[in-house]
């Protein structure tokens, strides 16, 4: 494994870290992804502007379509910078990472020149429809419907842990138009107006007070077929595309957790327990842990090798070294950690969530059983029996 940027890499970090550093002062010092999103929307959505404007909306899109035509190495790199340089979170996540990548490889034409540009500046963002209640995990047995209707479809059903819908424009939803088919035969993809009557958002509240995720309701929905990507039952595969393009790049601590601003906060302390000093430095074993697992996997990238569990054991590694960092900072804190609420309060809250978004736990450890282990796949009568003949709760 190459710990070291080629002189292409290190050319192209070189060309982020200055563009960074030009311009990150355009956005506040003390705006956060947990500032109020009155005030932080609007910034978030200037930045997402100077970077389109500026060439760095969209690392690995391909030229034609406004990005940069990178690979996931540079990707790596990028996020790895942002970080870094402490930038929020893109505005756009879904937009960009999911429903962009989607539509180049499935949509039309006319779908590109309708949406890719309005994406990556940041003039309309996008949720993704996908999870419901019943489906989750197991993503393919969604029973969200949708029924032809001439030139348009009548969408029924409930989504949920959307983030961003309460004011995203655009949603990315997968919807069941066969139920005499397995389940992954029968789902079709669509691109939804989240102004359409019939949409309601309902924002879910965190422990932390936020109201980053929501449960979205669709009674009787009106899509044109225009905003079908790809074929009629071909959803599953769309839907794989963008997943994949969600998993692609692994960012560090994704941007919530520093170490160095964990150990400022020993530092400022004074007079850190032996018991915290070693709470600390485990997390920075699991920090640094993390950053060689990163590393591994772009080392592969770099010399076209396909990353195949490497992902989810990083995954794991996060959830776990994110844990280490809340709980040793609240040690340090002590009481204070009850009286003053403050970042890594928000840690604590937001990490059991982080256990679940992108992938529970124990469906990265299947994964990591199956193609790292060799371990056999579960009996799944589901794959093969028609989505009707289901047994469903």
């Amino acid at each position: 494994m190459d710990l070291s940027d080629s002189p292409s890499e290190a050319a192209f970090r070189h060309e982020a870290r200055t563009f960074l550093e030009q311009h990150v002062h355009e956005v506040p010092a003390d705006l956060s992804d947990e500032s109020d999103e009155a005030e932080s929307i609007p910034v978030r959505k200037k930045w997402q502007r100077t970077l389109f404007d500026n060439g760095w909306a969209a690392i690995t899109w391909p030229e034609r379509h406004g990005g940069r035509g990178l690979g996931p190495v540079e990707q790596i790199i990028w996020n790895q910078e942002c970080v870094r340089a402490k930038t929020p979170s893109s505005i756009n996540i879904v937009g960009i990472g999911m429903a962009g990548p989607a539509i180049i490889e499935h949509g039309s034409d006319e779908q590109r020149d309708r949406y890719l540009s309005r994406i990556l500046s940041g003039e309309e963002i996008w949720c993704q429809l996908f999870s419901e209640p019943n489906a989750g995990s197991d993503l393919p047995a969604l029973a969200t419907s949708a029924k032809r209707d001439g030139d348009e479809w009548v969408v029924n059903g409930q989504k949920v842990w959307s983030s961003a819908a309460h004011f995203a424009d655009w949603g990315i939803l997968l919807a069941r138009t066969d139920s005499s088919v397995p389940k992954r035969k029968g789902i079709t993809f669509f691109l939804v107006d989240m102004t359409t009557p019939g949409v309601t958002v309902r924002p879910l509240r965190q422990m932390n007070g936020k109201t980053h995720f929501n449960e979205v309701f669709l009674d009787d929905v009106r899509i044109p077929d225009g905003n079908r990507v790809g074929e009629v039952g071909g959803g599953w595969g769309v839907a794989t595309t963008t997943l994949l393009h969600e998993r692609m790049a692994v960012g560090g601590s994704m941007g919530v957790f520093n170490m160095d601003d964990l150990i400022g906060l020993a530092n400022s302390r004074g007079d850190v327990s032996p018991h915290e000093r070693d709470l600390l430095a485990r997390t920075y074993i699991y920090d640094r842990c993390l950053e060689l697992l990163n590393a591994r996997v772009m080392s592969k990238l770099a010399h076209g090798e396909i990353p195949t569990a490497e992902g989810s054991i990083a995954k794991l590694a996060l959830t776990r070294m994110l844990a280490a960092a809340a709980n040793t900072a609240l040690s340090i804190l002590g009481p204070r950690a009850i009286a003053e609420p403050g970042i890594w309060q928000n840690l604590f809250l937001i990490t059991p969530g982080i256990r679940v978004g992108g992938g529970t736990d124990d469906i990265q450890r299947n994964m990591i059983a199956e193609r790292v282990l060799g371990l056999p796949r579960d009996e799944d009568e589901s794959r093969t029996l028609p989505f009707d003949q289901l047994r469903r709760n």
